[in-house]
């Protein structure tokens, strides 16, 4: 019992350390983003003298940041609930039927979690398509790209829906559609809104995308924003500090809701696979 307790003291204290040497960076950014120029210069780790809160009205209206924000959250939001509903249909179809066809379908889609993108190839077929610098096309970029990942999550979990559910829906006449969108799709909630919190923040802090395929600043996301920013300002670390505090912070509101959604979404399908 004893080395157990000193095990479990130790384990604590190295992920406390490992927590503080993540968060110092956010630290030095907060702090800084409230400093006057000459006192940020140095980015250091003091507390400012007075807080300078004008520094984040600035910033917001040189930056651009609420169209920034805006386009943000229409390529995080939309994206999301494309990729991570197609992902649940290809899952489930995936799931229910496991031939060597759709076992093979299967690995080849999660391959994509893990291969590199082409840019080249992608960006002839952006040009093809005509859908190289809208919002739209940026928007079925990034729903394509969290596909595998929203699959290899949802397929293991539809795998504990039991398949009698399907069986008494069909005989009361359901269509294989309203079968998946009535039934299943609410089951599925856990692992979606894990899927879609993770795809969310992911899209969010995206920066080679848009970078490559919006050459427009009025489509641009707030990561291109701070880029733009901090080209501009560079010398004012005061004000870039606030811009990417006004960067992440959205990101950090949305981890503290729903980490507990992603902690059960991503354990509730473990059991069965």
């Amino acid at each position: 019992m004893r080395i157990r307790r000193v095990q479990g003291v130790i384990n604590h204290a190295l992920a406390a350390a490992v927590s503080l040497i993540m968060f110092v960076p956010v630290y030095l950014v907060i702090v800084n983003s409230l400093k006057t120029k000459a006192e940020a210069s140095s980015m250091g780790a003091g507390l400012p003298s007075a807080l300078q809160w004008e520094n984040f009205a600035t910033v917001i209206e040189k930056g651009k940041l609420v169209t920034a924000f805006g386009n943000s959250v229409l390529y995080a939001v939309g994206a999301t609930l494309i990729g991570t509903t197609v992902a649940a249909l290809a899952a489930y179809v995936l799931s229910r039927n496991r031939t060597r066809l759709n076992r093979g379908l299967y690995f080849f889609l999660i391959m994509g979690i893990a291969m590199p993108t082409n840019f080249v190839t992608l960006m002839k077929v952006m040009q093809v398509t005509h859908l190289i610098n809208t919002q739209l096309g940026i928007i079925l970029l990034y729903s394509s790209m969290s596909i595998p990942f929203s699959v290899f999550l949802i397929y293991a979990f539809v795998g504990t829906i039991p398949r009698e559910l399907d069986e008494a829906a069909i005989i009361d006449g359901c269509s294989p559609i309203r079968l998946f969108f009535s039934v299943i799709y609410p089951l599925l909630t856990p692992v979606l809104v894990t899927a879609g919190v993770l795809n969310l923040l992911g899209i969010w802090n995206e920066f080679l995308l848009p970078l490559y395929y919006l050459n427009s600043s009025a489509y641009w996301p707030m990561t291109l924003a701070v880029y733009n920013f901090f080209g501009q300002f560079q010398a004012d670390w005061s004000l870039v500090s606030a811009d990417i505090v006004l960067t992440i912070v959205p990101v950090i509101i949305v981890y503290l809701f729903a980490q507990r959604f992603i902690l059960s979404g991503m354990t509730a399908g473990s059991v069965k696979g």
